[in-house]
């Protein structure tokens, strides 16, 4: 069964103030001490920041540069083929630079005109609550450190990569820059952590591995395909459910692998209708109510 925690190494800050990523050994950067040095460093300065500030100045490296420009050659030819034409006209407008990793300021100078979208600097894991609450506001949590460079097209965990090439473009979009704040109106709205849970299991199967219907093919709207190399090329091949809020609030998924079974939308509109009418409308009974119906088998 996933776990939310697996998503992030945990961070953790010594008595002198030292602070460590707790790296699983078969993370590719497990065993590169440069590596290891890295991510500390950059988790220093996110347990450092504070609201109000500046988000941290990362001076990335011409290694992190390359992973970053690798990554954009590779993705952006896919979007044309795979993501929805919501997601393209966002990149156009959100014209994020090919040539070097943005820093999430400046990420946030790009996209606030478009929909009053900031990013804020998290180390690590960032609570449920904490994540969807802070999106009502508009601010959205994310990690700066880049993937090992051996692999600049796999992370087992959502680096800055991740969190701008994918849900930065999604934050740029009218429908999906709404969705995100709707998720985290309802997140305030809600007082039992399990249905939070069955929120942001929702949220994950829409907002992050979402797929619709457009133009008579298949296409990716959510996040963790769009950032993906590998699964975008993989996610025409899964088993395609229709959109179910009780099935997608209690399956249990793998983040280690790519997810076998999608819940796929006939148009965006009806995105707009089911899910984020579920996240406007919900509340603490109408998600027990639905959590008593889950369904035998998912």
């Amino acid at each position: 069964m996933f776990e939310e925690a697996q998503l992030y190494s945990p961070v953790t800050a010594g008595e002198d103030g030292s602070v460590t990523v707790h790296l699983a050994h078969d993370h590719p950067g497990a065993n590169d001490p440069a590596y290891r040095a890295r991510r500390n460093e950059i988790a220093t300065a996110a347990l450092a920041w504070k609201p109000g500030e500046p988000n941290p100045h990362i001076d990335y490296t011409r290694t992190e540069q390359e992973v970053w420009r690798t990554v954009c050659r590779e993705l952006w030819p896919k979007w044309e083929r795979y993501a929805i034409n919501e997601f393209r006209e966002a990149a156009s407008a959100l014209d994020l630079p090919c040539d070097h990793v943005p820093e999430l300021d400046e990420v946030s100078r790009r996209l606030e005109p478009l929909t009053g979208f900031r990013y804020l600097p998290a180390a690590d894991l960032v609570t449920l609550r904490e994540f969807y609450v802070s999106l009502e506001h508009r601010r959205f949590y994310s990690t700066q450190y880049v993937r090992h460079a051996e692999v600049p097209l796999y992370t087992p965990e959502p680096d800055i990569i991740h969190e701008v090439l994918g849900h930065g473009h999604l934050l740029a979009t009218p429908t999906f820059s709404e969705l995100h704040r709707l998720a985290g109106v309802a997140t305030n709205r809600l007082q039992d952590d399990e249905n939070v849970k069955f929120l942001s299991k929702v949220f994950w199967f829409s907002v992050e591995f979402g797929v619709v219907m457009e133009d008579g093919e298949l296409r990716a709207y959510g996040a963790g395909i769009l950032s993906s190399y590998g699964e975008i090329e993989e996610f025409r091949g899964m088993e395609l459910r229709p959109l179910d809020l009780i099935e997608m609030g209690t399956a249990d998924y793998d983040i280690t692998q790519y997810q076998p079974v999608l819940y796929r939308a006939e148009s965006v509109d009806e995105v707009r209708d089911v899910v984020g009418g579920f996240f406007r409308d919900c509340s603490d009974e109408s998600i027990a109510a639905m959590r008593r119906k889950t369904p035998t088998t998912a």
